[in-house]
């Protein structure tokens, strides 16, 4: 599958580069308002290409991405210092207004994979701005809070990371919801198989894994200035299961008729996803606290994405 990828920067080039190592596309072209950046990506990435997949890696304009499955929004502003969210939101709403028809013109059949931050508010901006199906407009959302929660779960009980089921919903930042309750390996509760495997999971354990995937990116972009290998990845896993129509269960977002009470916001769930975007969402069971937790997200996420729709002249 062709997949294009505007915003040649940290994450739009890490996620070209796992897609390639990863095999998940047969075809990434990168587009920037930055030619120059986007042509130097394209042939860096490229030159892995003997040592990983074949896949044919190039830059170009808008009209090179015709044809392309699915299509990355990685494109944005850095927020000014002393700047508002909404303010940011605002900019980066019209970096969208302008991206997303140039898009739809070369490629109109493609699914939009947003990456852009805050990625929940603008994954709702680009639904409204394309028109496109709901399902056809994914926000990458948690997927990278999900990965990390598995993560330091299995860390704390040694096992790997792949036979850890757990998630977390709602924001892709502060307000996210960590879902202890349905967190399981071998189909085990965690705090029966940490009992199992003699790894006690204490309320400090779990104090330390939730600070841990919480504040991740902060001590990530403290450290080195930016994340992008784990959301790259993300990315990449997105566009494989899209590309093989694998109906993959992941946390990712879009909008969503009505999610415990709070109507039409878009927010994290676990979904299917395969050809064409998002086939079905799954509502997971959750303890009172995560309920709570989970409306308290979506309040937040609706207010800020109504505030923006305001300031544009979209919502009276």
């Amino acid at each position: 599958m062709k997949v294009g990828i505007v915003g040649a920067g940290f994450v739009g080039s890490t996620a070209a580069f796992a897609m390639v190592t990863m095999g998940a596309a047969s075809e990434i072209v990168l587009v920037d308002a930055n030619d120059a950046l986007a042509q130097a990506q394209a042939q860096d990435i490229a030159h892995a290409v003997p040592f990983a997949r074949a896949v044919a890696v190039q830059a170009g304009p808008y009209a090179a991405l015709e044809g392309a499955g699915v299509v990355v929004l990685s494109a944005g502003v850095a927020q000014k210092p002393g700047e508002t969210r909404l303010d940011l939101l605002e900019r980066n709403a019209r970096v969208f207004a302008e991206v997303i028809p140039a898009v739809l013109a070369a490629a109109p059949d493609t699914v939009l994979l947003i990456a852009t931050n805050p990625v929940d508010v603008m994954t709702q901006i680009a639904t409204r701005i394309s028109g496109l199906p709901r399902h056809r407009v994914i926000g990458s959302g948690t997927v990278l809070d999900t990965a990390r929660f598995r993560a330091l779960l299995a860390r704390k009980l040694g096992v790997t990371p792949k036979s850890v089921h757990a998630h977390v919903v709602g924001e892709h930042g502060d307000s996210e919801v960590l879902l202890w309750s349905g967190a399981t390996v071998a189909g085990v509760p965690v705090e029966r198989i940490a009992e199992q495997l003699r790894r006690p999971l204490t309320a400090g354990d779990r104090a330390d894994i939730d600070e841990g995937v919480r504040r991740a990116a902060y001590r990530i972009i403290n450290g080195k200035g930016h994340t992008a290998f784990g959301i790259g990845g993300g990315l990449a896993r997105l566009v494989a299961a899209i590309a093989g129509d694998e109906r993959m269960v992941t946390t990712c977002a879009m909008l969503n008729d009505n999610v415990v009470g709070v109507p039409e916001v878009v927010l994290s769930l676990p979904r299917i996803v395969g050809a064409g975007g998002v086939l079905d969402t799954i509502l997971p069971d959750l303890a009172p606290d995560e309920e709570t937790a989970l409306r308290r997200s979506a309040d937040i996420l609706k207010e800020a994405a109504d505030g923006v729709e305001r300031r544009m002249g979209w919502k009276a």
